[in-house]
C-alpha cells in the first residue's frame, strides 16, 4: 500500500478501493513495525485517528470530504495542536498541553487530513542530527548507524519509512531540507512569510518558516496551496495571493540556472555529493538549461552571521520558559533568582544552553555592535547580493549538504564540526528565498543524496515546475 502521492491514494479512495480506515491502519503498523527502533515518533495519536478515519469514510460516502480526505500527517514536535502535549523535545516542557492548535495544522484539518502523531525534533528545533532530543536520538531509516539530520529529523524519518505520508516541519536554517537530502525525500523550505507562523513554537523569529516534507513534488504543491495565506494572528504573514500550486503545468521552456565555483572547493565535501552534482549540471545542460558559474564571496560569512542572530533570537525567545508560568521547575530553590537558574539549567539540554549563552552575549553591552549589529550588516548584503543573481537566473543550485548522513555521535564532540552541515542551506534562510531538496540518488553506501534549488522570493511555483522537470516524482 505504499502511494507515492496523495492523488493516488485520493483515487483509490474515490473508487472505493481502499478506505481511509485501512490507510490510517497501515500507517499505524509501519508505526509499530518501526518506530520503536528509528524513535521518529514521541506520541502517537492512535484512538484519534481510528475515529477520525471513519468519520471521514462516512464524509467521503455523502459527498462532502475535504480536499486532503484520507491523507496522513505527522507534525513536528513544535506545533501546537489543542488539547495534545507540545514539548519542542524538551525536558522544561515535557508534559505541557497546548491550549491552541497552530494555523497550518488547522487549515489541513479542515481539510479532513489525519494527524496521526508528534515527531520528535532537535530540543527547539536547534540541531543539523537530531541528537539533542531530551527524549533521545532519531535513527535514519536507511541505515539506523546513522543519523536523519536535523532538526526535523523525526519528521523526515517519518516520511521515509511510510509512517506518515506527509510531515510538517520547521526550517530556520535547513531544518527540513538537510533531513530531506539524508533521508531521500522532498523538502521545501518557502518564502519567508508564505506560511503563518502562528502555533510554531518560536526559535528564531525572523527566520523560521514552517516546511514540507513528502514523497512527491505534487504532494508538496498541494499542501503549500492548502495550508499558505495571509493569517490575522501572525502579522508577518504575507498578503500575498496564494497560486494554485497543484495546478500548474510543468513548463518546457530552458532556464537560466547559477551555481557557484566555491562549493566544489568547499573542505569536507564528499566525493559522491560532488561527483552527482557534476553528473546533474550535466544532464541539465543536456536537456537544454544554460547552466553558468558564479561567484559568492560571502559564503565564509554565512554560517557566523546565521548563528549570530539565531542564537541573539534564541536568547529573547526562550526567556518565556522560566519555570514561573509552565513546564519544568527545579524544587530544590531558594528564592526567585535561584528558581530560573535552576529550572533553565535542568530544563534546557546542552546545546540549548549553547545558543541562549551565545545570544545574550552577543546582545550584551559593549557587544551587541561588533557581533549582532554587524552579522545584521552582513545578512542584508548576503540579501541584496542573492537576490540581485536571482534577478539574472532562474535559480541558484548546490547540493543540500556537503556529506551523505553521517555516523551517529560523530559530530557531538565539535559543535562547530556540527554548525558545517548547514553550510549550502543557511543562505536560502538568511536571504529569506524558497528552497527546495530534490532526491538525487544514492552513494556508494546506499545513502541519499539532495540536490537544493533556490529561487527567487515567491517564485515555489516555478521551483515547482523546475523539480518536476527531473521526472523523478
Amino acid at each position: 500500500m505504499l502511494y507515492k502521492s496523495y492523488q493516488q491514494i485520493r483515487a483509490d479512495l474515490d473508487e472505493q478501493r481502499i478506505t481511509v480506515a485501512q490507510i490510517v491502519n497501515h500507517h499505524l503498523e509501519k508505526i509499530e513495525e518501526h518506530n520503536p527502533n528509528l524513535n521518529a515518533f514521541l506520541e502517537v495519536f492512535k484512538e484519534e485517528a481510528i475515529i477520525k478515519a471513519a468519520q471521514v469514510d462516512l464524509k467521503l460516502k455523502q459527498g462532502t470530504a475535504g480536499r486532503l480526505a484520507g491523507l496522513v500527517v505527522g507534525i513536528k514536535d513544535l506545533f501546537c495542536l489543542k488539547d495534545h502535549l507540545v514539548s519542542c523535545s524538551s525536558k522544561i516542557l515535557e508534559d505541557f498541553e497546548s491550549q491552541i492548535t497552530a494555523t497550518p495544522i488547522q487549515r489541513l484539518l479542515d481539510e479532513d487530513a489525519i494527524i496521526i502523531g508528534r515527531q520528535n525534533c532537535d530540543e527547539f528545533a536547534m540541531g543539523s542530527s537530531n541528537e539533542n532530543s531530551a527524549f533521545g536520538l532519531v535513527k535514519n531509516g536507511a541505515n539506523p548507524s546513522r543519523v536523519p539530520g536535523g532538526s526535523s529529523g523525526g519528521s523526515a524519518v517519518g516520511v521515509q519509512m511510510d509512517m506518515c505520508q506527509i510531515s510538517l516541519g520547521s526550517d530556520t536554517g535547513g531544518s527540513v531540507r538537510q533531513p530531506a537530502a539524508f533521508c531521500g525525500v522532498f523538502g521545501l523550505k518557502p518564502t519567508y512569510s508564505r506560511i503563518s507562523r502562528y502555533g510554531l513554537t518560536a526559535y528564531s523569529s525572523s527566520f523560521d518558516c514552517v516546511g514540507i516534507l513528502s514523497k512527491s513534488i505534487a504532494d508538496t504543491e498541494l499542501i503549500l496551496e492548502i495550508i499558505a495565506g495571509s493569517d490575522e494572528r501572525d502579522t508577518t504573514s504575507s498578503r500575498k495571493k496564494v497560486p494554485q500550486f497543484s495546478q500548474s503545468p510543468i513548463k518546457s521552456s530552458s532556464y537560466k540556472i547559477a551555481y557557484f565555483d566555491e562549493i566544489n572547493k568547499v573542505e569536507g565535501i564528499a566525493t559522491s555529493v560532488s561527483q552527482m552534482m557534476n553528473q546533474t549540471m550535466s544532464s541539465l545542460k543536456t536537456s537544454g538549461h544554460l547552466l553558468e558559474k558564479v561567484s559568492f564571496p560571502f559564503l565564509e560569512y554565512l554560517l557566523p552571521t546565521y548563528y549570530i542572530l539565531t542564537s541573539a533570537e534564541a536568547s529573547a525567545n526562550l526567556a518565556r520558559f522560566d519555570g514561573v508560568r509552565y513546564g519544568f521547575r527545579d524544587l530544590e530553590i531558594s528564592n526567585l533568582e535561584s528558581m530560573y537558574k535552576k529550572s533553565r539549567t535542568q530544563g534546557f539540554g546542552s546545546e540549548v544552553l549553547r545558543r541562549i549563552l551565545l545570544g545574550t552575549f552577543v546582545l550584551s553591552s559593549g557587544y551587541q555592535d561588533a557581533f549582532y549589529t554587524k552579522a545584521q550588516k552582513v545578512r542584508r548584503l548576503v540579501k541584496d547580493y542573492t537576490e540581485k543573481i536571482l534577478e539574472e537566473y532562474d535559480f541558484i543550485i548546490s547540493p543540500t549538504t556537503a556529506t551523505t548522513a553521517f555516523e551517529i555521535n560523530s559530530k557531538t564532540i565539535d559543535p562547530v564540526e556540527m554548525y558545517l552541515a548547514d553550510l549550502f542551506t543557511v543562505q536560502a534562510s538568511v536571504a529569506g528565498i524558497p528552497a527546495i531538496s530534490i532526491p538525487l540518488g544514492e552513494d556508494q553506501n546506499a545513502m541519499p543524496i539532495g540536490l537544493q534549488v533556490m529561487a527567487a522570493s515567491f517564485e515555489e511555483e516555478k521551483l515547482f515546475s523546475f523539480a518536476k522537470s527531473f521526472k523523478i516524482t
